[in-house]
């Protein structure tokens, strides 16, 4: 047990990392002994994030990155490679809402939140395929974790409607991926997470935190030692049988 959720020697990259979800999940990587790459749009934001995780005894580094342009995820790997020459845990968190009314749904919106929630997880994995066939094997695979969301999974309360769309499409990916890149030593699965505070959610709660509490069978929301604790099993020892799964996070709202 003591080795079991250890994840000292690997190296991870978690986008979206500097605040909210991905921050917790960094946090959580970083805490279990792995070093952590912190990717974000904002340089001061991840420098902020670095500083804390090696506060608290992490050891942590940031690349700034716009992960819905596909020549910055192209940058990003370079980057990245000139540090490391493995990716044991490639988590894809980055992602984008918009809420708007149906008839004044644009293109451009569309489009924002497709390419950052749904292309971007896809060109990440592919990218980095070279770099986690280095770190994995068939005994401890590399591990691609994508966060996708219960909205994924029932239709949300808002008018997002690109976003439970690409949410849902990224768990059918993660499937996917799953069965083509396991014979090469990596394994794919997803966290479909609930109501949890972050960037993101930050004004849906502010108006609906307690109807989240009152829908919730476990009548509270996320808390950062949730998807800690998810994460570092999904990605050491103990989850190395875990391939193609969508692990859903959130209270017992799904269901």
């Amino acid at each position: 047990m003591a080795t079991l959720f250890d994840l000292s020697g690997k190296t991870a990259l978690v986008t979206g990392a500097s605040v909210g979800i991905g921050r917790m999940l960094a946090q959580g990587l970083a805490d279990a002994g792995a070093r952590v790459c912190i990717v974000s749009r904002s340089a001061d934001d991840c420098a902020r994030a670095v500083a804390e995780i090696k506060d608290s005894g992490g050891d942590a580094f940031f690349i700034v990155a716009d992960l819905a342009d596909p020549n910055e995820i192209k940058r990003l790997v370079a980057e990245f490679a000139e540090q490391e020459d493995q990716l044991h845990i490639l988590v894809n968190n980055a992602g984008r809402m918009i809420q708007s009314p149906l008839e004044e749904f644009t293109v451009e919106a569309w489009d924002a939140v497709i390419d950052l929630d749904l292309r971007a997880p896809f060109l990440m994995t592919q990218a980095f395929i070279p770099l986690l066939e280095a770190a994995g094997s068939m005994e401890d695979p590399a591990r691609v974790v994508n966060i996708g969301s219960i909205d994924g999974i029932k239709p949300p309360f808002l008018d997002t409607y690109p976003y439970p769309a690409a949410k849902a499409a990224l768990h059918h990916l993660t499937k996917h991926l799953s069965k083509v890149l396991a014979p090469r030593g990596i394994s794919v699965n997803a966290i479909a997470p609930g109501a949890f505070p972050s960037r993101t959610a930050e004004p849906i709660l502010e108006l609906h935190l307690q109807d989240f509490i009152d829908i919730t069978p476990l009548a509270r929301i996320g808390r950062p030692d949730d998807m800690a604790g998810t994460i570092v099993y999904m990605t050491s020892r103990a989850g190395s049988f875990l391939n193609g799964a969508v692990i859903v996070l959130d209270g017992g709202i799904a269901v």
